[in-house]
C-alpha cells in the first residue's frame, strides 16, 4: 500500500477525485460484503455463541431458521446473557429479530453507507434477490473496500503517467519488432474475436493511439471471422508490430479461395446457410479489411490455401 501522503497527492490531481466518485457511484455491496459465514440456529445456546465467536474472531453471527434469516445476534447480546446468567438460555431469546436492518446484495455501496449512519448498527446480513442470506456487512468492509478501489485507480494513473508516450522510443536497436501470434480454429465462434481483441490490448498498453488500434481490430477481427468460417482445420494470425508499421498475417492451409476478384466483391460469400442464420457469412469480411487497411494483399489456391497480409502504416507522429 502506498503512503498516505502518496495517496493525498494522488488525490490532488486533476481529474483524480471523478475516477474516486465514479467507482464509489458503481460500487455494489456485493464486492464489499464478507462471503465467508458463520451462522448459528435460534434453538444453539448463548454458551455456544460464545465459543463461535471466540474461535472466530467475530462479533456478531446471523441466525437462521430453516435456511432463512430470522435474527442476528452480537457480542452485546452475548454480555447481557453473561450478565443475567444466562449462557445455557437460547439464542432467540437475545437475538435481535422483527424487522431486521439488511442490505441487498445488488445495491450502491452508498446506499449502505446511509443506513450504517441513520442506524449506527455495527453490521448489516447482505440478501440476494431470492431474499437468501449471502454476505454480511460492516463498516470495515466498506473502508478495506474503499481503500483498496482507491489504491487501483492510483496505481493504474501512475502506471499510465510513467509508461513513455510512445513504447518504441523507449527501446534503442537497429530493428525493433514485437510479434503475436494466435491459433484460430474452424468453427470455434464462441472464441470468435479473441485474437483481434488481444492485439489491440496489445497496442494501447504500448502507447498505440486508440483509433489505430481500432483499424487493426476491425480488420483482424474479420480475418480471424473468416479462419473460422471458411477453413477446415483454422489457422492462425500472426501481428508483427514495428514502429512505422503494423503487418497482420492471416493464413490457413485450405480449402482456397476459387476466385480472389470475386471473393472481394461487396456481398458475395460462400458461407452455408447455418452460418448465415447464426448472423456471419455476409460477405463483406474482405471488403471491410479493405477499407481499414493501407494495403491489402491476397493469395489463394484451391486445395493448398489462403495467406492474407494486412497493412497499416504509422505516421512518425502515431509511432506505438
Amino acid at each position: 500500500m502506498k503512503s498516505r501522503f502518496a495517496l493525498l497527492t494522488f488525490l490532488g490531481k486533476e481529474g483524480a477525485l471523478s475516477k474516486v466518485h465514479e467507482l464509489v457511484r458503481e460500487m455494489r455491496v456485493s464486492r464489499v460484503m464478507t462471503t465467508s459465514l458463520f451462522t448459528i440456529s435460534p434453538d444453539a445456546s448463548m454458551a455456544e455463541l460464545k465459543e463461535l465467536m471466540r474461535e472466530h474472531h467475530i462479533s456478531g453471527v446471523p441466525v437462521l431458521e430453516n435456511g432463512n434469516l430470522v435474527g442476528i445476534v452480537s457480542i452485546e447480546d452475548l454480555i447481557h446473557a453473561l450478565e443475567q446468567g444466562k449462557l445455557g438460555n437460547p439464542v432467540r431469546e437475545f437475538m435481535t429479530s422483527g424487522r431486521l436492518i439488511v442490505a441487498q446484495a445488488n445495491e450502491p455501496v452508498m446506499e449502505a453507507v446511509r443506513r450504517f449512519e441513520a442506524t449506527k448498527i455495527g453490521r448489516m446480513p447482505v440478501l440476494d434477490t431470492q431474499e437468501k442470506l449471502v454476505g454480511i456487512l460492516t463498516r470495515g468492509d466498506i473502508m478495506e473496500a474503499l481503500l483498496d478501489a482507491l489504491q487501483e485507480v492510483y496505481s493504474e494513473v501512475e502506471r499510465t503517467h510513467e509508461r513513455p508516450e510512445h513504447f518504441f522510443e523507449a527501446l534503442e536497436s537497429d530493428s525493433t519488432s514485437l510479434v503475436l501470434r494466435y491459433h484460430v480454429k474452424a468453427r470455434d465462434f464462441a472464441r470468435g474475436g479473441d485474437a483481434s481483441a488481444k492485439i489491440k490490448q496489445a497496442l494501447l498498453r504500448i502507447g498505440a493511439p486508440a483509433a489505430l488500434a481500432r483499424r487493426v481490430a476491425i480488420a483482424t477481427y474479420e480475418a480471424e471471422i473468416n479462419l473460422i468460417i471458411h477453413t477446415d482445420n483454422g489457422g492462425t494470425i500472426t501481428a508483427d508490430i514495428k514502429p512505422a508499421e503494423i503487418s497482420v498475417l492471416a493464413e490457413d492451409q485450405g480449402p482456397g479461395i476459387p476466385d480472389v476478384e470475386l471473393a472481394c466483391q461487396p456481398g458475395y460469400s460462400t458461407a452455408t446457410p447455418e452460418i448465415r442464420e447464426m448472423g456471419f457469412g455476409a460477405g463483406m469480411g474482405l471488403v471491410n479489411i479493405k477499407r481499414c487497411t493501407d494495403t491489402m494483399h491476397i493469395w489463394s489456391a484451391v486445395g493448398i490455401g489462403t495467406r492474407l497480409q494486412m497493412v497499416f502504416r504509422v505516421p512518425p507522429a502515431e509511432n506505438p
